[in-house]
Protein backbone atom coordinates (compact mmCIF):
# COMPACT_ATOMS: atom_id res chain seq x y z
CA UNK A 1 0.00 0.00 0.00
CA UNK A 2 1.40 3.37 -0.96
CA UNK A 3 1.91 5.80 1.88
CA UNK A 4 2.37 9.55 1.57
CA UNK A 5 5.40 10.94 3.39
CA UNK A 6 5.11 14.58 4.42
CA UNK A 7 7.94 16.27 6.28
CA UNK A 8 6.38 18.80 8.63
CA UNK A 9 9.74 20.44 9.27
CA UNK A 10 10.81 21.25 5.67
CA UNK A 11 7.81 21.35 3.31
CA UNK A 12 6.33 24.76 2.48
CA UNK A 13 4.03 25.76 5.35
CA UNK A 14 1.20 26.95 3.10
CA UNK A 15 1.31 23.69 1.15
CA UNK A 16 1.21 21.72 4.39
CA UNK A 17 -1.72 23.71 5.69
CA UNK A 18 -3.64 23.26 2.44
CA UNK A 19 -3.05 19.50 2.48
CA UNK A 20 -4.50 19.30 5.97
CA UNK A 21 -7.22 21.93 5.65
CA UNK A 22 -9.13 20.74 2.58
CA UNK A 23 -9.92 17.16 3.73
CA UNK A 24 -10.40 18.28 7.33
CA UNK A 25 -12.87 21.01 6.34
CA UNK A 26 -14.83 18.73 4.03
CA UNK A 27 -15.06 16.03 6.68
CA UNK A 28 -16.19 18.44 9.38
CA UNK A 29 -18.77 20.08 7.15
CA UNK A 30 -20.06 16.60 6.32
CA UNK A 31 -20.70 16.05 10.03
CA UNK A 32 -22.65 19.28 10.31
CA UNK A 33 -24.53 18.56 7.09
CA UNK A 34 -25.88 15.29 8.48
CA UNK A 35 -27.34 17.12 11.47
CA UNK A 36 -28.70 19.95 9.32
CA UNK A 37 -30.44 17.51 6.95
CA UNK A 38 -32.06 15.90 9.97
CA UNK A 39 -33.25 19.37 11.01
CA UNK A 40 -34.71 20.07 7.57
CA UNK A 41 -36.88 16.96 7.85
CA UNK A 42 -37.92 17.94 11.37
CA UNK A 43 -38.72 21.52 10.33
CA UNK A 44 -40.86 20.62 7.34
CA UNK A 45 -42.41 17.57 8.97
CA UNK A 46 -43.13 18.94 12.45
CA UNK A 47 -42.56 22.69 12.16
CA UNK A 48 -40.78 25.20 14.35
CA UNK A 49 -41.92 23.40 17.51
CA UNK A 50 -39.96 20.32 16.43
CA UNK A 51 -36.84 22.39 15.81
CA UNK A 52 -37.28 24.02 19.22
CA UNK A 53 -37.49 20.59 20.88
CA UNK A 54 -34.32 19.40 19.16
CA UNK A 55 -32.53 22.62 20.05
CA UNK A 56 -33.23 22.04 23.73
CA UNK A 57 -31.57 18.60 23.53
CA UNK A 58 -28.49 19.66 21.58
CA UNK A 59 -26.50 21.37 24.41
CA UNK A 60 -26.09 18.05 26.20
CA UNK A 61 -24.79 16.42 23.03
CA UNK A 62 -22.38 19.33 22.62
CA UNK A 63 -20.90 18.67 26.05
CA UNK A 64 -20.30 15.01 25.22
CA UNK A 65 -18.66 15.99 21.94
CA UNK A 66 -16.51 18.47 23.85
CA UNK A 67 -15.15 15.74 26.13
CA UNK A 68 -14.07 13.74 23.09
CA UNK A 69 -12.51 16.83 21.51
CA UNK A 70 -10.73 17.70 24.75
CA UNK A 71 -8.98 14.34 25.05
CA UNK A 72 -8.38 14.12 21.30
CA UNK A 73 -6.91 17.60 20.98
CA UNK A 74 -4.69 17.14 24.03
CA UNK A 75 -3.50 13.79 22.75
CA UNK A 76 -2.77 15.27 19.31
CA UNK A 77 -0.55 18.01 20.71
CA UNK A 78 1.37 15.64 22.99
CA UNK A 79 1.81 13.00 20.28
CA UNK A 80 2.96 15.57 17.69
CA UNK A 81 5.63 16.97 19.99
CA UNK A 82 6.80 13.50 20.99
CA UNK A 83 7.05 12.40 17.34
CA UNK A 84 9.12 15.48 16.52
CA UNK A 85 11.55 14.39 19.24
CA UNK A 86 11.74 10.80 18.04
CA UNK A 87 9.71 9.32 20.92
CA UNK A 88 7.37 7.15 18.84
CA UNK A 89 6.58 4.67 21.61
CA UNK A 90 5.52 7.44 24.02
CA UNK A 91 3.33 8.94 21.30
CA UNK A 92 1.68 5.55 20.66
CA UNK A 93 1.06 5.06 24.38
CA UNK A 94 -0.63 8.46 24.67
CA UNK A 95 -2.96 7.73 21.74
CA UNK A 96 -3.88 4.30 23.14
CA UNK A 97 -4.51 5.70 26.62
CA UNK A 98 -6.68 8.47 25.19
CA UNK A 99 -8.82 6.05 23.19
CA UNK A 100 -9.31 3.73 26.16
CA UNK A 101 -10.18 6.59 28.48
CA UNK A 102 -12.73 8.24 26.19
CA UNK A 103 -14.41 4.89 25.50
CA UNK A 104 -14.85 4.14 29.20
CA UNK A 105 -16.12 7.63 29.95
CA UNK A 106 -18.58 7.51 27.04
CA UNK A 107 -20.12 4.23 28.13
CA UNK A 108 -21.31 5.58 31.49
CA UNK A 109 -23.70 8.34 30.28
CA UNK A 110 -24.81 6.18 27.36
CA UNK A 111 -25.95 3.38 29.64
CA UNK A 112 -27.63 5.80 32.04
CA UNK A 113 -29.56 7.63 29.31
CA UNK A 114 -30.66 4.40 27.68
CA UNK A 115 -31.87 3.15 31.06
CA UNK A 116 -33.61 6.43 32.03
CA UNK A 117 -34.76 8.21 28.83
CA UNK A 118 -37.76 9.87 30.48
CA UNK A 119 -35.65 11.32 33.29
CA UNK A 120 -33.12 12.58 30.73
CA UNK A 121 -35.89 14.28 28.77
CA UNK A 122 -37.34 15.94 31.87
CA UNK A 123 -33.88 17.21 32.77
CA UNK A 124 -33.79 18.93 29.38
CA UNK A 125 -36.93 20.99 30.02
CA UNK A 126 -39.52 18.26 29.47
CA UNK A 127 -38.91 17.88 25.78
CA UNK A 128 -39.87 14.74 23.88
CA UNK A 129 -38.74 11.44 25.41
CA UNK A 130 -37.95 10.19 21.91
CA UNK A 131 -35.11 12.67 21.64
CA UNK A 132 -33.67 11.29 24.88
CA UNK A 133 -33.54 7.81 23.28
CA UNK A 134 -31.86 9.10 20.14
CA UNK A 135 -29.39 11.18 22.11
CA UNK A 136 -28.21 8.26 24.22
CA UNK A 137 -27.55 6.18 21.12
CA UNK A 138 -24.93 8.56 19.75
CA UNK A 139 -22.96 9.52 22.86
CA UNK A 140 -20.35 6.77 22.47
CA UNK A 141 -19.97 7.28 18.74
CA UNK A 142 -19.62 11.06 19.00
CA UNK A 143 -17.04 10.97 21.78
CA UNK A 144 -15.08 8.14 20.19
CA UNK A 145 -15.14 9.82 16.78
CA UNK A 146 -13.97 13.17 18.17
CA UNK A 147 -11.02 11.50 19.83
CA UNK A 148 -10.05 9.01 17.12
CA UNK A 149 -10.12 11.51 14.25
CA UNK A 150 -7.61 13.65 16.12
CA UNK A 151 -5.36 10.64 16.58
CA UNK A 152 -5.54 9.72 12.90
CA UNK A 153 -4.75 13.26 11.79
CA UNK A 154 -1.56 13.19 13.85
CA UNK A 155 -0.34 9.73 12.97
CA UNK A 156 -0.69 10.18 9.23
CA UNK A 157 -0.73 13.37 7.17
CA UNK A 158 -3.64 13.80 4.77
CA UNK A 159 -2.67 11.17 2.29
CA UNK A 160 -5.14 8.48 1.25
CA UNK A 161 -5.80 4.86 1.83
CA UNK A 162 -8.23 2.78 -0.13
CA UNK A 163 -10.56 0.11 1.13
CA UNK A 164 -13.55 -1.73 -0.30
CA UNK A 165 -13.25 0.00 -3.67
CA UNK A 166 -13.40 3.63 -2.55
CA UNK A 167 -10.96 6.18 -1.21
CA UNK A 168 -11.34 8.16 2.01
CA UNK A 169 -9.13 10.63 3.81
CA UNK A 170 -7.70 9.09 6.97
CA UNK A 171 -8.36 12.10 9.19
CA UNK A 172 -11.72 13.87 8.85
CA UNK A 173 -12.30 11.90 5.69
CA UNK A 174 -13.48 9.26 8.16
CA UNK A 175 -16.45 11.53 8.73
CA UNK A 176 -17.07 11.83 4.99
CA UNK A 177 -17.24 8.06 4.75
CA UNK A 178 -19.54 7.97 7.76
CA UNK A 179 -21.76 10.71 6.36
CA UNK A 180 -22.53 8.61 3.27
CA UNK A 181 -23.84 5.77 5.40
CA UNK A 182 -25.54 8.09 7.90
CA UNK A 183 -28.48 8.51 5.54
CA UNK A 184 -29.38 4.86 6.13
CA UNK A 185 -28.51 4.83 9.81
CA UNK A 186 -30.31 8.07 10.62
CA UNK A 187 -33.68 6.33 10.91
CA UNK A 188 -32.55 4.61 14.11
CA UNK A 189 -29.59 6.74 15.23
CA UNK A 190 -31.16 10.19 15.05
CA UNK A 191 -29.11 11.31 12.05
CA UNK A 192 -25.71 10.62 13.62
CA UNK A 193 -24.78 7.31 12.01
CA UNK A 194 -21.65 9.01 10.68
CA UNK A 195 -20.28 9.00 14.21
CA UNK A 196 -20.23 5.23 14.50
CA UNK A 197 -19.08 4.62 10.93
CA UNK A 198 -16.42 7.32 11.02
CA UNK A 199 -15.19 6.07 14.39
CA UNK A 200 -14.99 2.53 13.02
CA UNK A 201 -12.97 3.67 9.97
CA UNK A 202 -10.59 5.59 12.23
CA UNK A 203 -10.14 2.59 14.54
CA UNK A 204 -9.41 0.26 11.60
CA UNK A 205 -6.83 2.75 10.36
CA UNK A 206 -5.11 3.00 13.73
CA UNK A 207 -5.05 -0.79 14.11
CA UNK A 208 -3.82 -1.78 10.66
CA UNK A 209 -2.61 1.15 8.53
CA UNK A 210 -1.07 3.81 10.79
CA UNK A 211 2.62 4.31 10.10
CA UNK A 212 3.80 5.83 13.40
CA UNK A 213 0.93 5.64 15.86
CA UNK A 214 -0.39 2.12 15.83
CA UNK A 215 -2.04 1.25 19.11
CA UNK A 216 0.40 0.19 21.81
CA UNK A 217 -0.41 -2.66 24.27
CA UNK A 218 -0.78 -1.24 27.78
CA UNK A 219 0.69 -2.64 30.97
CA UNK A 220 -1.63 -3.04 33.93
CA UNK A 221 0.78 -2.68 36.84
CA UNK A 222 0.13 -0.03 39.49
CA UNK A 223 3.02 2.06 38.17
CA UNK A 224 1.73 1.87 34.60
CA UNK A 225 -1.78 2.86 35.67
CA UNK A 226 -0.39 5.85 37.53
CA UNK A 227 1.52 6.92 34.43
CA UNK A 228 -1.63 6.50 32.34
CA UNK A 229 -3.60 8.70 34.75
CA UNK A 230 -0.81 11.29 34.63
CA UNK A 231 -0.76 11.29 30.82
CA UNK A 232 -4.55 11.57 30.58
CA UNK A 233 -4.48 14.41 33.08
CA UNK A 234 -1.92 16.30 31.00
CA UNK A 235 -3.91 15.71 27.82
CA UNK A 236 -7.00 16.92 29.68
CA UNK A 237 -5.20 20.14 30.66
CA UNK A 238 -3.98 20.85 27.13
CA UNK A 239 -7.32 19.99 25.54
CA UNK A 240 -9.51 21.73 28.12
CA UNK A 241 -9.90 24.73 25.83
CA UNK A 242 -11.34 22.40 23.16
CA UNK A 243 -13.98 21.28 25.65
CA UNK A 244 -14.68 24.90 26.50
CA UNK A 245 -15.01 25.68 22.79
CA UNK A 246 -17.73 23.07 22.45
CA UNK A 247 -19.22 24.25 25.75
CA UNK A 248 -19.47 27.71 24.21
CA UNK A 249 -21.95 26.32 21.69
CA UNK A 250 -23.80 24.53 24.47
CA UNK A 251 -24.06 27.72 26.55
CA UNK A 252 -25.02 29.71 23.46
CA UNK A 253 -27.91 27.35 22.76
CA UNK A 254 -28.96 26.81 26.37
CA UNK A 255 -29.00 30.48 27.43
CA UNK A 256 -30.33 31.59 24.04
CA UNK A 257 -33.25 29.20 24.39
CA UNK A 258 -34.09 30.67 27.79
CA UNK A 259 -33.91 34.30 26.64
CA UNK A 260 -35.84 33.73 23.40
CA UNK A 261 -38.50 31.84 25.34
CA UNK A 262 -38.82 34.76 27.75
CA UNK A 263 -39.18 37.36 25.02
CA UNK A 264 -40.84 35.55 22.11
CA UNK A 265 -42.05 32.16 23.33
CA UNK A 266 -41.94 29.00 21.23
CA UNK A 267 -41.62 30.87 17.93
CA UNK A 268 -38.51 32.62 19.23
CA UNK A 269 -36.92 29.33 20.28
CA UNK A 270 -37.80 27.84 16.88
CA UNK A 271 -36.17 30.79 15.09
CA UNK A 272 -33.09 30.52 17.26
CA UNK A 273 -33.07 26.76 16.63
CA UNK A 274 -32.63 27.39 12.90
CA UNK A 275 -29.60 29.58 13.63
CA UNK A 276 -28.26 26.85 15.89
CA UNK A 277 -28.40 24.38 13.01
CA UNK A 278 -26.07 26.69 11.09
CA UNK A 279 -23.68 27.73 13.86
CA UNK A 280 -22.00 24.26 13.96
CA UNK A 281 -20.95 24.86 10.34
CA UNK A 282 -19.22 28.05 11.43
CA UNK A 283 -17.71 26.30 14.43
CA UNK A 284 -16.48 23.42 12.27
CA UNK A 285 -14.78 25.85 9.88
CA UNK A 286 -12.90 27.40 12.81
CA UNK A 287 -12.14 23.98 14.23
CA UNK A 288 -10.87 22.76 10.84
CA UNK A 289 -8.51 25.73 10.66
CA UNK A 290 -7.22 25.17 14.20
CA UNK A 291 -6.75 21.43 13.76
CA UNK A 292 -5.12 21.79 10.35
CA UNK A 293 -2.55 24.19 11.79
CA UNK A 294 -2.09 22.14 14.99
CA UNK A 295 0.21 19.34 13.74
CA UNK A 296 2.34 21.85 11.82
CA UNK A 297 2.63 24.18 14.80
CA UNK A 298 3.15 21.48 17.44
CA UNK A 299 5.73 19.54 15.41
CA UNK A 300 7.82 22.62 14.58
CA UNK A 301 7.39 23.96 18.10
CA UNK A 302 8.90 20.72 19.38
CA UNK A 303 11.87 21.25 17.03
CA UNK A 304 12.25 24.90 18.04
CA UNK A 305 11.46 26.26 14.53
CA UNK A 306 9.74 29.46 15.66
CA UNK A 307 9.53 31.07 12.23
CA UNK A 308 7.60 28.10 10.79
CA UNK A 309 5.32 28.14 13.83
CA UNK A 310 4.46 31.81 13.31
CA UNK A 311 4.02 31.34 9.55
CA UNK A 312 1.51 28.57 10.17
CA UNK A 313 -0.42 30.74 12.61
CA UNK A 314 -0.50 33.70 10.21
CA UNK A 315 -1.90 31.46 7.49
CA UNK A 316 -4.50 30.10 9.92
CA UNK A 317 -5.60 33.60 10.98
CA UNK A 318 -5.86 34.82 7.38
CA UNK A 319 -7.92 31.75 6.48
CA UNK A 320 -10.14 32.41 9.51
CA UNK A 321 -10.82 35.99 8.42
CA UNK A 322 -11.63 35.00 4.83
CA UNK A 323 -13.96 32.18 5.91
CA UNK A 324 -15.64 34.45 8.46
CA UNK A 325 -16.30 37.13 5.85
CA UNK A 326 -17.78 34.57 3.42
CA UNK A 327 -20.10 33.19 6.12
CA UNK A 328 -21.18 36.70 7.17
CA UNK A 329 -22.02 37.71 3.60
CA UNK A 330 -24.04 34.51 3.07
CA UNK A 331 -26.16 35.09 6.18
CA UNK A 332 -26.64 38.78 5.43
CA UNK A 333 -27.53 38.46 1.74
CA UNK A 334 -29.45 35.16 1.74
CA UNK A 335 -31.41 34.90 5.02
CA UNK A 336 -34.64 33.99 3.18
CA UNK A 337 -32.96 31.07 1.42
CA UNK A 338 -31.23 29.79 4.56
CA UNK A 339 -34.37 29.98 6.71
CA UNK A 340 -36.59 28.58 3.97
CA UNK A 341 -34.58 25.35 3.94
CA UNK A 342 -35.98 24.52 7.37
CA UNK A 343 -39.48 25.97 7.69
CA UNK A 344 -42.13 27.82 5.71
CA UNK A 345 -41.32 31.49 5.23
CA UNK A 346 -44.92 32.37 6.16
CA UNK A 347 -44.44 31.21 9.76
CA UNK A 348 -43.76 33.61 12.61
CA UNK A 349 -40.56 31.76 13.52
CA UNK A 350 -39.23 32.28 9.97
CA UNK A 351 -39.87 36.03 10.16
CA UNK A 352 -38.01 36.24 13.47
CA UNK A 353 -35.06 34.28 12.05
CA UNK A 354 -34.86 36.35 8.86
CA UNK A 355 -34.76 39.52 10.92
CA UNK A 356 -32.07 38.17 13.25
CA UNK A 357 -29.68 36.39 10.89
CA UNK A 358 -27.73 39.51 9.77
CA UNK A 359 -27.22 40.55 13.42
CA UNK A 360 -26.15 37.04 14.38
CA UNK A 361 -23.74 36.78 11.44
CA UNK A 362 -21.91 39.98 12.40
CA UNK A 363 -19.90 37.93 14.88
CA UNK A 364 -18.76 35.12 12.57
CA UNK A 365 -15.33 36.61 11.78
CA UNK A 366 -14.58 37.07 15.48
CA UNK A 367 -16.00 33.61 16.23
CA UNK A 368 -13.71 31.78 13.78
CA UNK A 369 -10.63 33.86 14.57
CA UNK A 370 -11.03 33.18 18.29
CA UNK A 371 -11.15 29.44 17.66
CA UNK A 372 -7.95 29.67 15.59
CA UNK A 373 -6.19 31.71 18.28
CA UNK A 374 -7.19 29.34 21.07
CA UNK A 375 -5.99 26.46 18.88
CA UNK A 376 -2.60 28.14 18.48
CA UNK A 377 -2.02 28.55 22.21
CA UNK A 378 -3.18 24.99 22.71
CA UNK A 379 -0.72 23.73 20.06
CA UNK A 380 2.29 25.34 21.76
CA UNK A 381 1.26 24.07 25.22
CA UNK A 382 0.23 27.53 26.45
CA UNK A 383 -2.59 26.05 28.48
CA UNK A 384 -3.41 29.04 30.67
CA UNK A 385 -4.12 31.66 27.96
CA UNK A 386 -5.95 29.09 25.83
CA UNK A 387 -8.23 28.23 28.75
CA UNK A 388 -8.78 31.85 29.76
CA UNK A 389 -9.76 32.95 26.25
CA UNK A 390 -12.11 29.98 25.91
CA UNK A 391 -13.74 30.84 29.24
CA UNK A 392 -14.13 34.49 28.26
CA UNK A 393 -15.96 33.80 25.01
CA UNK A 394 -18.05 30.93 26.36
CA UNK A 395 -19.06 32.11 29.80
CA UNK A 396 -17.67 35.40 31.13
CA UNK A 397 -18.81 37.57 28.22
CA UNK A 398 -21.54 35.46 26.60
CA UNK A 399 -23.97 35.00 29.50
CA UNK A 400 -24.02 38.71 30.56
CA UNK A 401 -24.43 39.71 26.90
CA UNK A 402 -27.54 37.54 26.61
CA UNK A 403 -28.96 39.01 29.81
CA UNK A 404 -28.13 42.70 29.32
CA UNK A 405 -28.33 43.45 25.58
CA UNK A 406 -32.06 42.63 25.20
CA UNK A 407 -32.85 45.12 27.95
CA UNK A 408 -31.40 47.93 25.81
CA UNK A 409 -31.85 46.70 22.23
CA UNK A 410 -34.86 44.39 22.47
CA UNK A 411 -34.96 41.25 20.34
CA UNK A 412 -32.05 42.45 18.20
CA UNK A 413 -29.96 42.43 21.36
CA UNK A 414 -30.50 38.69 21.76
CA UNK A 415 -29.08 38.06 18.29
CA UNK A 416 -26.13 40.36 19.03
CA UNK A 417 -25.11 38.59 22.26
CA UNK A 418 -22.74 36.17 20.57
CA UNK A 419 -21.11 38.81 18.32
CA UNK A 420 -20.49 41.08 21.31
CA UNK A 421 -18.98 38.25 23.36
CA UNK A 422 -16.63 37.24 20.53
CA UNK A 423 -15.63 40.86 19.84
CA UNK A 424 -14.78 41.47 23.51
CA UNK A 425 -12.68 38.30 23.50
CA UNK A 426 -10.77 39.54 20.44
CA UNK A 427 -10.00 42.78 22.29
CA UNK A 428 -8.64 40.87 25.29
CA UNK A 429 -6.50 38.68 23.02
CA UNK A 430 -5.04 41.74 21.28
CA UNK A 431 -4.21 43.36 24.62
CA UNK A 432 -2.57 40.12 25.77
CA UNK A 433 -0.43 39.87 22.62
CA UNK A 434 0.59 43.55 22.77
CA UNK A 435 1.51 43.24 26.43
CA UNK A 436 3.73 40.22 25.86
CA UNK A 437 5.38 41.76 22.79
CA UNK A 438 6.19 44.87 24.84
CA UNK A 439 7.56 42.77 27.69
CA UNK A 440 9.70 40.78 25.23
CA UNK A 441 11.01 43.97 23.63
CA UNK A 442 11.94 45.48 27.00
CA UNK A 443 13.68 42.29 28.17
CA UNK A 444 15.64 42.12 24.88
CA UNK A 445 16.82 45.70 25.31
CA UNK A 446 17.94 45.03 28.88
CA UNK A 447 19.92 41.97 27.78
CA UNK A 448 21.73 43.83 24.96
CA UNK A 449 22.44 46.97 27.05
Amino acid sequence: MKRDAIDLSTLNVFTLFRKYFVPTLLGMLSMSAVTAIDGIFVGHGVGSDGIAAVNICVPLLMLFTGIGLMVGAGCSVVASIQLSRGKSKSARLNVTQALLFVTIVALIPSVLMMAFPAETARMLFRTSVAYGDGLSAVVCSVMGLSDMDNGVAVCHPPGRFSKAGYVVQPDYGCNQCGARLAVYLSFWLGGHGSGMVGGLVAMVYLLFYARHLRLQPLKWSVKSLRLSVRNIGYQWRIGSSALLGEATLAVLMFVGNQVFMSYLGDDGVGAFGIACYYIPFVFMVGNAIAQSAQPIISYNFGLGYKERVMTAERIALLTAVVCGVVATVAFTVYPYLLVGLFISLDSEAAKIAIHGFPYFASGFVFFIVNIAVVGYFQSVERIKPATIFALLRGFVFLIPSFILLPKFLGVSGIWLAMPLSEALTIIVILLFVLKHRYAYKVSSQLITS
